[in-house]
Order: C-alpha cells, then sequence, then structure tokens
C-alpha cells in the first residue's frame, strides 16, 4: 500500500544558497572574525613601518620576506586592496547584523508584553504571592502607581479572570546594542571616508597614477595630481621660511600624488624652545594662509597639537627640516700630503668635487644643517686601555653610534652637524654625517664624531677621532701622517729603544728595535697574502694568529701592544717637533689621547672615502614640516565613538527588567496576588531589587527567600 499524498517540493537550491550567505553575512560570529582579522592587520601595521622603500625591507629582512611582503601588501596595510574589502564586510556584515536584530528589540520596547498568562508566573526565578484585602480594581491601580512612581512604564489589562499589572524598566540596554553595533559601523565609514579608499577609487576610475620621478612640483603632469575637489586626502607639505607652497605630497607605496590645495601657506618664522638639556619643547610655526580664490589672507600660528584649520582643512604641526641653508665647508683630507679646499653649497643642492689625480670625481649632495643634536651622553665605566684589549674584537666596540652610552642617561645637546652624500660614478652613494664640535662620550676624551652609513636603513658608524689640546682633529691627523712615513717610523723606533733599553746592552736593543719596528709596520698597514689591504689592530691581529702559538697570544698580544703605544707616542712627540710644538706632558690626559688616538688610527682604516668636510659657515634656514588633512571622516568617527560609549555603558550597567503582577477576585470580596520579575542579568542587585519590590507591593516576601 502506498501513500497517495504528493511529495513535499523542497525549495530551489538557490533560495537556500541565498538564506546561507544572509545567514552568514548577519551572523554575529562572522563580524567578529572579521573585527579579528582588521586587530591582527593593524597590530602588523603598527610593527612594520609603513610606504618604506623596497631597498629597506630587502636589507632587513631579506629577499624572500621583502617580495612577499611587498606583494601581499604589509608594507601598506591599511591601503591594501584586502584591508580595505575586509573593512567593507564587516560594514555589511554588522550592518545586517542590526537590521536583522533591530526591528525585534525596537518592537521589544514598545511591548509590555501584558498578554502573559498568569499560570506562566510560577514558573520565573523570582516570584512572589500574597492575598489582598482590596478588590483586583483597587489593587492593581495601587500597584500600577507604586511602580510608576518608582520610575517604571506601566500598563494594565483587565481580564474577565481579573487584572494583569505589566510594568518594565531598563529598555536602554537593548538602545544600548543597536548602539554599539552601529558604532562599528560608523567608525568603519569614517575610516573607509579618511583612508586611502577615495583616492584609489580616483586612480582607478580618472586615470591618476603614482608619480615616481624627481624635479620640481610645477613640472608634475596633470595625470599625477589630484583636484581641488578631491573629498578625502592626507598628505605632507613643507614650506620652508619666507616662501609659499599649496601643493601637499600624498605617499604611495609606488610614488606619489599631488594634492593642490584651495590656498597656499607661507612661513612667515619658524619657533623652536628647548629645554636646559637641549631637547625641544615647543615647535611653532606663523604661517598667512592665502585663500586662491578671493585673495584673502589669514594669519595663523600652529603649534604640535594646535592645528589650524581653513575651508574643512587641518594643518597639523609635524616636524621640521632645512630649507635650502648655505654652507661652508672645509674639505679635511686624510691621505698624508694632500691639501684642504673650501667648497660652498646649499642644502639640497649638489657639486663636483675631486678627490686626487687619477681618480674619477665624486658628486657630493648637501643633505641636511642641524644646529642643535641631542644625545644620551651617560658616564661609561672608564676608557679603554689599548694595552689590555682583546684584539680580534676592539673594531665592533669603536664604530658606532654617537649616543652609545646608555646607562646612566644624560641627554645633552653636543652642538651643530652636517650631513651630505658623496656620490660615485655608478651611481652609488653613502651619506655621512659629520659633528663640527669634539664631543665627550663618556670616556673623558672629548672626539669628534664622523659618521657613515652605506644605506638608509643603515645606523650611522661614527669615527671617534680624538681632540688635541687645542680641541682641533689636527693633532689626530698630524701622527696618522707621520705614521705613513717609513722615515719618520724608523726614527721614532729609534728614540723609543734609546728610552726603554738605553745603549749598553746592544742584543737586547736589536731585538727590540725589531720587534717596535715590526710592530709599527703591520699597524701602518699593507698587502696580506690575499691582496687586501689591512692595517691597524685588525692586522696586528691576523700577524698573531699566523706567527704566535694560541697558548701564549694573551701575553704577547699585551707586549706588543703595548710596545707599539709606546712608539706612536714617540711618534706624536717627534712629529710636533717638527712643526715646532711642545712636547706633549706623560700625565693622565696624554695617555687617555694617545689611547683613543691608537683606536682611531686603527678605525680610520675603515672610513670609505679619503676626504672628511668640515663646517665652517653657515647661513641657516628653517622650514616646517606640516600635515594637512581633509578628514571628513572625523565627524563620523567621533559620532561612532560617542555611540560606542552609550552603547557599551547601556549595555554593561543598565539592566532589562520586567515585572508582572496577577490580581484574581476572590470571594470575600478581596484578591490573590501572583507576582513575578524577569531580568537579563542574575545579580545580587536583582535578589534585593524583588525582594523590595514585593514587600511594597504585596506585603510579603518573595517565595523561597527570593
Amino acid at each position: 500500500m502506498s501513500d497517495s499524498s504528493p511529495a513535499a517540493t523542497p525549495p530551489p537550491r538557490s533560495r537556500l544558497d541565498r538564506r546561507a550567505l544572509w545567514e552568514l553575512l548577519s551572523s554575529m560570529r562572522f563580524a567578529i572574525a572579521l573585527l579579528t582579522v582588521i586587530c591582527i592587520a593593524s597590530v602588523i601595521g603598527t610593527v612594520l613601518r609603513q610606504h618604506e622603500p623596497a631597498a629597506n625591507y630587502v636589507n632587513q629582512f631579506g629577499s624572500f620576506w621583502a617580495q612577499l611582503f611587498l606583494a601581499i601588501k604589509l608594507n601598506a596595510v591599511y591601503s591594501a586592496w584586502w584591508f580595505l574589502l575586509i573593512l567593507a564586510f564587516l560594514v555589511t556584515s554588522t550592518s545586517l547584523c542590526i537590521a536583522k536584530h533591530a526591528p525585534k528589540y525596537l518592537a521589544d520596547l514598545r511591548n509590555y508584553k501584558e498578554n502573559v498568562r498568569a499560570a506562566s508566573l510560577q514558573a520565573f526565578h523570582h516570584k512572589a504571592e500574597a492575598h489582598l484585602a482590596e478588590t483586583a480594581a483597587q489593587a492593581a491601580q495601587r500597584v500600577g502607581e507604586q511602580l510608576a512612581r518608582s520610575g517604571w512604564k506601566v500598563r494594565l489589562q483587565e481580564r474577565g479572570d481579573g487584572w494583569m499589572v505589566a510594568a518594565k524598566a531598563g529598555a536602554a540596554h537593548k538602545i544600548g546594542y543597536l548602539a554599539a553595533h552601529s558604532a562599528i559601523v560608523l567608525i568603519c565609514l569614517g575610516g573607509l571616508l579618511d583612508g586611502d579608499l577615495i583616492v584609489r577609487a580616483q586612480m582607478l576610475l580618472g586615470g591618476k597614477t603614482p608619480y615616481t620621478g624627481g624635479g620640481m612640483i610645477a613640472d608634475v603632469p596633470a595625470q599625477h595630481r589630484l583636484s581641488l575637489s578631491n573629498p578625502t586626502f592626507r598628505g605632507n607639505l613643507m614650506v620652508a621660511e619666507g616662501s609659499k607652497s599649496g601643493t601637499t605630497v600624498l605617499n604611495q607605496s609606488d610614488g606619489i600624488l599631488l594634492q593642490e590645495l584651495p590656498f597656499t601657506v607661507e612661513l612667515k618664522k619658524f619657533i623652536v624652545e628647548y629645554y636646559s638639556t637641549g631637547m625641544p619643547k615647543l615647535f611653532a610655526s606663523e604661517v598667512v594662509l592665502h585663500d586662491r580664490e578671493t585673495g584673502e589672507a589669514l594669519e595663523k600660528r600652529i603649534e604640535v597639537n594646535h592645528p589650524a584649520s581653513y575651508k574643512g582643512i587641518e594643518i597639523y604641526q609635524s616636524s621640521f627640516d632645512d630649507g635650502g641653508s648655505h654652507l661652508q665647508l672645509r674639505a679635511v683630507p686624510l691621505a698624508a700630503g694632500a691639501k684642504s679646499f673650501e667648497i660652498e653649497g646649499q642644502v639640497g643642492g649638489s657639486t663636483t668635487i675631486n678627490t686626487g689625480e687619477g681618480k674619477p670625481p665624486l658628486q657630493m649632495e648637501f643633505t641636511g644643517l642641524r644646529t642643535i643634536n641631542v644625545e644620551n651622553m651617560g658616564n661609561a665605566d672608564g676608557p679603554t686601555d689599548v694595552r689590555k684589549v682583546d684584539l680580534k674584537s676592539t673594531l665592533d666596540n669603536h664604530l658606532g653610534a654617537g649616543n652609545k652610552v646608555l646607562t646612566p642617561k644624560e641627554l645633552r645637546n653636543v652642538g651643530p652637524s652636517v650631513s651630505y652624500k658623496l656620490r660615485d660614478a655608478s651611481g652609488q652613494a653613502r651619506e655621512f654625517n659629520n659633528y663640527m664640535v669634539p664631543v665627550d662620550t663618556g670616556d673623558g676624551v672629548p672626539v669628534y664624531l664622523w659618521g657613515v652609513r652605506d644605506t638608509l636603513a643603515d645606523q650611522f658608524r661614527y669615527l671617534r677621532v680624538p681632540a688635541d689640546e687645542n680641541s682641533s682633529w689636527r693633532g689626530f691627523l698630524r701622527l696618522k701622517s707621520a705614521l705613513q712615513d717609513p722615515a719618520q717610523r724608523e726614527k721614532a723606533v729609534s728614540q723609543y729603544v734609546t728610552a726603554s733599553v738605553g745603549t749598553d746592552r746592544p742584543d737586547l736593543r736589536e731585538q727590540l728595535h725589531a720587534s717596535a719596528l715590526k710592530a709599527l709596520t703591520i699597524f701602518a698597514g699593507g698587502n696580506n697574502e690575499r691582496g687586501e689591504h689591512v692595517a691597524g689592530l685588525q692586522a696586528i691581529s691576523d700577524f698573531m694568529e699566523q706567527n704566535v702559538p694560541e697558548a701564549e697570544r694573551p701575553k704577547a698580544s699585551e707586549v706588543l701592544v703595548r710596545i707599539l703605544n709606546g712608539v706612536l707616542f714617540e711618534l706624536m712627540q717627534q712629529a710636533r717637533a717638527a712643526e715646532g710644538l711642545a712636547a706633549l706632558p706623560p700625565d693622565e690626559k696624554t695617555q687617555k689621547f694617545m689611547t683613543q688616538a691608537v683606536l682611531s688610527l686603527s678605525d680610520v682604516q675603515l672610513y670609505p672615502e679619503p676626504v672628511v668636510f668640515e663646517l665652517t659657515g653657515f647661513e641657516q634656514v628653517q622650514a616646517s614640516v606640516f600635515q594637512v588633512a581633509k578628514a571628513p571622516g572625523k565627524t563620523v568617527v567621533y559620532l561612532g565613538c560617542l555611540f560606542l560609549i552609550l552603547g557599551v555603558f547601556a549595555m554593561l550597567y543598565v539592566r532589562d527588567r520586567r515585572v508582572w503582577v496577577w490580581l484574581a477576585p476572590r470571594a470575600d470580596g478581596g484578591s490573590d496576588a501572583r507576582m513575578a520579575l524577569s531580568t537579563n542579568r542574575k545579580t545580587l542587585d536583582v535578589d534585593r531589587e524583588f525582594e523590595g519590590l514585593s514587600e511594597k507591593l504585596l506585603g510579603v516576601k518573595p517565595v523561597g527567600g527570593h
């Protein structure tokens, strides 16, 4: 026997798919998952420096990881297509979630649920019963008035068999849910409005492309410029003192875009104030805004955290830079016999210099001037004694940052510095940063700091050149020049041997002479077996490894370096005498100078160029760097933050409560009362509140002690 009833027709597959998609997108779990991914991406964007040149990522992470980061846009997380897509999905998901639950919550706000069955009140956790002398109508009126006076919203319902009093309080809890979720939508929308989404849309739909070349801003073609009608942007604007600019630069991962402003910014004066340590305490710019349309000029003062606002555009004081200072420099040749020469230039400009006959010229680019440099100059444990150092590890200890001493912390202004680049014929450049005043880095010997780095991603490595009694580097170069002269080396060794041994022991004298001359010659430098030029302490170390058994090296190296130190002292005295200068006294100050001089003579072999430039004069021109932003989404974000605060407060601190009191008439003219309370959170406060309500309304304690 078969069932003749027609089989139920299943819904179409497409309808099921749409319903499943709707359930996924409107699911709060999906929104939380998206929010988690956005948080992780934001952490990456905070830790990993954004919009850096590709070479910086290669230097820091290696070629493989750098290519991976660039491919998935981790170098520009907040403008990456996948980040904006996730943000858009989060907005969509949260909006659908609100749309799904809002009607129910709004209807619940209007509903008193007075139609609840009287018998169902027995199932509530908080309940109470009582016999009242009043009639059901009188009791309902009294209970309703008492609840209303206590802040409850009340509705009375008369039924055939009695009266139902329904009251509610804390409805703002559900409004808090809607406000908190709406806040997420508003904050994300504000972020999308103020992010790169609109700029990227103009690049995609308007044919705008990033500019990767150089030259003057006025010469950049129109396809790299955004119009005045652009609703949102955030860029940088640098203005030198006495000049104007009305075009801000928007940095992109693959170039820049230019944004025209409806006004130009004229910098009248840049103001910087310092603490006694040299740390800046105030940056401020006195500017004049010139309206392009009306010609109106408005004077403004811009400080850090105190921006100027004009035509919906905020101008923030971001930092400061050099605006094209004029520099006078003197070339200090490091090679013996070379002559110094003078050059002039402007920060941002360049010139060609010759470093010697038969050598290709170098392009010198003037990159910066800083008149104030604050370094951490804590006291060191003491000077390094070259007679007691480990020869194999000396090089890493003497080339480092100018503020390498970390404890105790002592901030100090160490004077002006000048920076420049030297670019060879192949286009490769090194950047140099030289301090113009000798600095005491903690060991009691003032030194000139001459810094160099091969790429922008590297930290500067500083050569420390000791200052002589006249606070000059010339004493060091005098010693270096004498070291390169074989005749002077021979004479200094003879004087050292005579002072150490005398003339009555010719065998010991001959042995010491050979050892001292050998040590000084090795230290002065020469080619090793591989044809590489090696000098300084590294050459001494290599010699010891090749010629002295390992067990004897510590003692032999101490003796050899002590001999070297003594011969170099005689060489210094000899070089001073040749120029008619008085001999250095053999005191502690001279010993510290010679200790640093030995280290510097060793390190100078690693200095990549044969010339150092010393600042002899300058005319400073300062420039302000502003961040210029048109952020219509800011108001939306502020509104979202307000909604979030109110929503979270309402959800955490407002309890949604409902009370029902059923009043049924009795034959003796009184009434039977049954009371119940429901709440979204069970707490001790709710227990106490219900106990107070039951005693106030019914005159009894809750059933079961509740």
